[in-house]
């Protein structure tokens, strides 16, 4: 009977440099994303000093970008929406940091408090809307970067009978 084990076999791995994966500087799977996204949030400092309001419309503020992806940092005031849009090319991942916001898809509508977290590909149809009486702040990591965001008709002009659409009502880019 052969007792090699397996470190007799291969010897220690830890000794062997060049099979080990290197460290990555820059995520590049989903989970590594959504990671970033949940370290960022963790940690306040990172963000809460770029927070501002804007009565008037979405504020918003690019935190960091990297290779093929970047962070955006929005506050919301309340009744502060997106309109129903997609992003493109870009896979995302959405992490409410602080306060309440609402998504509205073609699916049903979803509340998204403090610590939330929405994962979405490419072509995704949502509406993000502070429908609370509080200001809301979020965390946006977009790959590849977000380099465009179509709109698309209401929900409800999407799901009511052609004749009761309104006219006009297509969906027109940003």
């Amino acid at each position: 009977m052969n007792m090699d084990s397996d470190l007799q076999i291969a010897g220690d791995i830890l000794e062997v440099p060049h099979l080990l994966q290197p460290e990555r500087a820059h995520p590049v799977t989903v989970a590594e994303f959504a990671g970033l996204a949940r370290s960022i949030a963790d940690d306040r400092s990172q963000w809460a000093p770029y927070v501002e309001y804007d009565a008037t419309t979405r504020w918003y503020h690019r935190l960091r970008t990297g290779p093929g992806y970047e962070v955006w940092l929005l506050s919301w005031v309340p009744g502060q929406g997106s309109g129903l849009h997609d992003h493109g090319v870009s896979s995302g991942v959405l992490t409410v940091l602080q306060g309440e916001l609402t998504e509205r898809t073609d699916r049903g509508v979803r509340t998204l408090t403090g610590g939330a977290q929405r994962v979405f590909a490419p072509g995704y149809v949502h509406e993000v809307v502070n429908d609370s009486l509080e200001p809301a702040v979020s965390l946006h990591v977009y790959f590849p970067g977000l380099t465009e965001m179509p709109m698309h008709e209401s929900l409800q002009a999407r799901c009511a009978p052609a004749s009761l659409a309104p006219a006009g009502s297509g969906a027109s880019a940003v």
